[in-house]
C-alpha cells in the first residue's frame, strides 16, 4: 500500500481549507525526547517540529538546532499562558468548550480523511494513472538551446563576429549576456513549442544541431544570439518522477468524492438573522 500525506494534494470545498496544522501531519519517532521542561513540565522534541512548522517561511529551512532556543521560548509562553488560563478557569467557559469541540473536529476530520485517503491509493491504481498518461501522451520536437541576450542590435552583430572567429559561445554568454542564464553559459536546456516567445523559439527551431543564429533576433527582451545544441523529441516521464503527483490526483479525486456522497446524503440547513430557514442551491 502506498503512503500518501494529508499535505500532498489539495481537497475541494471549505471543509479541509481552514485547517490548521497539527503534529499528525507527520510521525513522530516513538521514543519522543524532551527537550526542555518549563516549571516541570516537558516539552518533547515532536513540539519542536509542530511549532517549526507553524512559523512557516525561512524558520521550517532552516536547522532545528539553530532555531531550538526560539521554539522552546515560544512553546513555553504558550505553556505558561495556558497553565494561567486553566487555574482562572478559561477552560471552563462555554467559549472555550466551542473551541475545543471546533478544534476537535478539524482533527477527527483531517485524521479520518488521511486514513482514507491512504487506503484509497494504491500501487495497481497508481499505475493504471500513468498508463493512460502515457497512453495520451503526445510527443513533440524540442530543442536545447543556448543564448546570449544584448542590449543594441549592434552589440549582437559584434557578438555574431566573435562566434564566427571560434569563439566559445557559452564563455560570451558568460561575460557579454544580461540575461539571467548569462553566468549558466546561457543554457536554456530544452524546451518545446510555447514555452517561449514566438520571435525566439522560431529563430531557434529553424537552425541546424550546433548552428547559432547569424542575425540578431530582435524579442521584447533585447537582441539575442541563439545557439542550438540538440534536438530530441519529448518522451513520457519516468514513473518514479510523476509518482507524487499521481498519488496526489488520486487522493484528492478519492476524498473529494467521498465528501460529495456524504454531503448528498445529509440534511443541510442554513439560516438568516432572524433564523428563517435560507433554501440552498443544490
Amino acid at each position: 500500500m502506498l503512503k500518501t500525506t494529508f499535505r500532498s494534494f489539495v481537497l475541494a470545498g471549505a471543509l479541509i481549507v481552514a485547517l490548521p496544522a497539527f503534529a499528525a501531519d507527520k510521525p513522530v519517532a516513538d521514543k519522543d525526547r524532551v527537550v526542555a521542561t518549563v516549571n516541570g513540565a516537558d516539552i518533547y522534541y515532536s513540539e519542536l517540529l509542530e511549532a517549526q512548522r507553524a512559523m512557516g517561511g525561512q524558520a521550517q529551512a532552516m536547522p532545528l538546532n539553530v532555531i531550538q532556543g526560539l521554539l522552546v521560548n515560544s512553546i513555553a509562553d504558550r505553556k505558561l499562558v495556558a497553565a494561567t488560563a486553566r487555574m482562572e478557569g478559561v477552560h471552563k467557559t462555554d467559549e472555550f468548550k466551542k473551541r475545543m469541540q471546533s478544534i476537535e473536529e478539524h482533527v477527527l476530520q483531517r485524521q479520518y480523511l488521511m486514513d482514507y485517503a491512504d487506503k484509497a491509493v494504491t500501487d495497481e491504481k497508481v499505475k493504471v494513472k500513468y498508463d493512460e498518461m502515457v497512453k495520451s501522451f503526445n510527443p513533440e520536437k524540442q530543442v536545447h538551446a543556448r543564448h546570449i541576450l544584448l542590449k543594441t542590435e549592434d552589440e549582437a552583430k559584434a557578438v555574431i563576429k566573435e562566434l564566427e572567429g571560434g569563439a566559445d559561445f557559452a564563455e560570451l554568454a558568460k561575460t557579454k549576456s544580461t540575461g539571467p542564464s548569462g553566468p549558466n553559459g546561457g543554457d536554456l536546456g530544452f524546451f518545446g513549442a510555447g514555452q517561449m516567445v514566438p520571435e525566439f523559439e522560431l529563430a531557434a527551431f529553424d537552425l541546424k544541431e550546433g548552428g547559432f543564429s547569424k542575425k540578431p533576433v530582435k524579442t521584447q527582451f533585447g537582441y539575442h544570439v541563439i545557439k542550438a545544441e540538440a534536438f530530441r523529441v519529448s518522451e513520457p516521464p519516468k514513473l518514479e518522477e510523476v509518482a507524487d503527483k499521481i498519488k496526489g490526483d488520486l487522493a484528492n479525486d478519492a476524498v473529494t468524492s467521498y465528501i460529495e456522497g456524504l454531503r448528498k446524503k445529509a440534511e443541510i440547513k442554513m439560516f438568516d438573522e432572524a433564523g428563517k430557514e435560507i433554501k440552498m442551491d443544490e
